[in-house]
Formats: structure tokens, sequence, C-alpha cells
């Protein structure tokens, strides 16, 4: 459990995918087997920490110039999985995301034109090395997309609300489920969803994703980690969240022809995570 830190870093929720070392070829498996041998293995916030570093500097680096050595790791009925974070190729991702979340004179304020043109050509010449470039992380501000819980299962919630007699801990809330359940779980939500509605951001959410997770092995884990959201729910209410259930339940009624109750779990779906995003205007 990693420790409260004075310096809590952006609200961001996580889907991250941990694949077994036998997936990645040499030398990059012997470097992840040798990492994770490490007694000090850094939690997220260190690694959102190291991003938001760069972006102190004037003129910022908006994307690291070196891709990042490090993993999350975990250990899956014995075999070790890695969850590299792939920091560079994220943060080239997530620039050209800006565009579309902030008008042209703040996103010019953040992060000058020169930069973001110099940035892009970077990726562009990138990309035509590594054509097939993927990352292991997904990231969510301020929200869990709700295509996300239909991955998971209740059943699957780990919920530790923090504290203990060592000193303050973070709490923790997240989901870990095996690739090939989440694959499963996306087949079966896309075709309650197509067979109740034509089309929407839901099926094309989850439809991008699900075309993510077959990028990776079929020994992999899934993870749903609410990461720093955990800060921007009140503890009762990060206790009583049950979002996966939700899902869950509105996806059956839809597979039974029961729109109004699939219109009730929706509806408190929404309510929560329009709660969570008000927090972030109150801020």
């Amino acid at each position: 459990m990693p420790k409260v830190s004075s310096v809590i870093v952006p609200y961001a929720a996580y889907l991250r995918v941990y694949e077994p070392l036998a997936a990645f070829r040499e030398p990059e498996r012997e470097h992840w087997a040798r990492y994770a041998r490490r007694p000090d293995l850094p939690s997220y916030q260190v690694e959102l920490r190291r991003s938001l570093a760069d972006l102190l500097p004037t003129p910022p680096v908006a994307v690291p110039v070196h891709e990042s050595a490090d993993a999350f790791v975990a250990e899956v009925d014995g075999v070790v999985c890695v969850c590299p974070w792939r920091t560079r190729l994220r943060g080239w991702q997530a620039l050209g995301e800006l565009a579309g979340e902030y008008p042209e004179l703040v996103l010019d304020a953040l992060i000058p034109p020169v930069v973001r043109r110099e940035t892009t050509q970077d990726y562009e010449r990138w990309l035509e090395r590594n054509p097939d470039a993927r990352p292991w992380i997904r990231t969510a501000t301020w929200q869990v997309p709700i295509n996300w819980f239909v991955l998971v299962s209740d059943a699957e919630r780990e919920y530790d609300k923090g504290g203990d007699d060592e000193g303050p801990t973070a709490p923790v809330l997240r989901y870990r489920t095996p690739m090939v359940q989440a694959r499963r779980r996306v087949a079966r939500g896309l075709r309650a969803l197509k067979e109740a509605v034509d089309e929407g951001p839901l099926i094309d959410g989850l439809m991008d994703v699900g075309r993510w997770l077959e990028e990776f092995h079929p020994r992999s884990l899934v993870e749903l980690d609410y990461g720093g959201l955990v800060h921007a729910v009140p503890a009762g209410e990060l206790e009583d969240d049950h979002s996966a259930a939700d899902v869950a339940e509105g996806i059956e009624a839809l597979r039974e022809g029961d729109p109004a109750t699939a219109g009730e779990a929706y509806g408190r779906l929404v309510e929560r995570w329009r709660a969570v995003r008000d927090r972030r205007s109150a801020n």
C-alpha cells in the first residue's frame, strides 16, 4: 500500500494490462525479469510526478526525451507480469488529445505552439519506425469511463480505506480480472448493447477498448484502478461505490428486454460520476 504523500497529483483513474514475461522479446524480457526483483518498485504517484516534473521548465518538456524503463509489477498464479509505463508514448498520445479538451488560447498558454509542433513531428517520425506501438496503460481524469466497468465484476472489487498502525496510507479501490474474462465481458456487453440501441458513445468506447485488449497476451491481467480519484470522493461514497455492479445490472437488463431497470442503473452511474466531475469545477 503506498504511503500518502504531502503532494497528491491529478485525480486520474487507470486501466492497465500486465503481461507475462513470455509476451516480451529479448532483451526486453530479461530487463523486466531483473526489474521485477527490485525491492523498491515505484507507485503510480511516482510515475505521475515524474511526468509532471517535465512540465515545470520553460518551455515545458511536453513529452520525455527518452522512454521510461520502469513498469508496474504483479504476480498472477505464480507468474510475474509487468505493465510497462511507456511514458513517452502515452505523452505523445495525450498531447494529441488536448486539442479537443481546451480552447486554443488556453492550450497555447499551457504548451507553446512551437513545442507542440516539434513534439508532433517527433511522434510522426517515431511511428514510422514503430507502427504497431500501443500503451499498456490508459488514463482518464476526473472519471472512470463507463465502458471500463464492463471489463470487471463487482466480485473482483478490492477496497482498502487506508490508514494503519504504521502511519497513514492512501485508500485503494481497484478491480483485477484475467484477460480472457475481460474479453468475454466485452463481447457479451457489445451484443446486449447493439441489440438494444443502434449506436452511441458507450458502444464506440467499448469497441475501442475491446480492440485494445486484443493486442495483448491472453494470459495477461487487466486492472481498473481508481488511482488518484480516491482523493476526490468522500470516504463513505467511495466505500459504497459499486459502479461495476450497476453496469452489469444495466447490461443484464438490456439482455432481458427490461429497459426500465437498465435506465435506473445507468441513472445511478451518471449521477455518481457527475458529482465527481462537479468537484473539478469547485477546485
